[in-house]
């Protein structure tokens, strides 16, 4: 087999489904194998065999008949898989790759996101939440409306709460306060 045709598709293609004819023949064959062992090692009995010993050991051969077929059967799904996974990992990754791009771009065209543009944008943003921190004027957030009328904030400790105390003499002693603090009794 040319080993460059082999890296083709159809190279790939013929090499495997042929791979995978030869692994099914082969397993159907073992299968028939299977049932002729069994059929044959059942009528045989040796000397001092017990009754259904020729059986259960035509069932024990051919077990190992069917383990062989299905192994060859998993052969030749997995010839299958090779296929499969070339085709997909090997020959339409550049595809696929191309349409990532492609979809990539129409995303950044729909969204209106330009990839030299993108600095700018960032840099606009910046500086007008700078000035805005600022309070310069003419730096508006477009996600905040403006109020019609500032809010008006009160003062922590108003003076028209409650009335001044009454100007009177400052108090000398505790004494003054309680008379009785000064008598024992």
């Amino acid at each position: 087999m040319d080993i460059n045709a082999l890296f083709e598709k159809n190279g790939m293609r013929d090499f495997t489904a042929e791979q995978r004819d030869t692994f099914m023949n082969d397993g159907q064959q073992i299968r028939q194998m299977q049932r002729i062992v069994q059929a044959r090692l059942t009528q045989i009995s040796l000397d001092g065999d017990r009754p259904g010993a020729a059986g259960r050991r035509a069932r024990k051969m051919a077990k190992k008949f069917g383990k062989l077929a299905g192994l060859l059967e998993q052969a030749a799904a997995q010839c299958e898989a090779i296929n499969t996974a070339y085709v997909h990992d090997i020959l339409e990754l550049p595809d696929r790759r191309l349409k990532a791009i492609a979809a990539k771009e129409n995303r950044r065209q729909r969204l209106g996101i330009a990839a030299s543009g993108v600095q700018e944008q960032i840099a606009g943003s910046l500086n007008s939440s700078v000035n805005t921190l600022h309070g310069i004027p003419g730096a508006t957030n477009p996600q905040v409306t403006p109020l019609a009328q500032a809010p008006q904030y009160h003062t922590a400790s108003p003076s028209y709460a409650y009335p001044a105390p009454p100007a009177h003499q400052p108090t000398s002693s505790i004494a003054d306060i309680f008379p009785n603090i000064g008598e024992t009794g």
